[in-house]
């Protein structure tokens, strides 16, 4: 789809959405080509703070010796 400046600025949230939608749309300055209306790739969500609490746990002896490890330590 291509479309003027002035017919841009009366139409623009259609514009925008047939871009989101996967139309092409160019906007035109006089009879040339001069912008491009794509949509922009979503980013992957970061993880919240705290979102694993409670999925990880440590052992009460975990900084105990190991019991393989004796004969080194002595």
């Amino acid at each position: 789809m291509q479309v003027s400046a002035t017919e841009a600025a009366t139409k623009l949230n259609e514009l925008i959405e047939a871009a989101i939608n996967g139309e092409e749309v160019i906007l035109l300055k006089g009879d040339r080509p001069a912008i491009k209306f794509t949509p922009i790739e979503s980013a992957k969500p970061r993880p919240k703070f705290g979102s694993a609490k409670g999925l990880v746990w440590m052992s009460d002896d975990f900084d105990e010796p190991l019991a393989e490890m004796k004969e080194y330590m002595e």
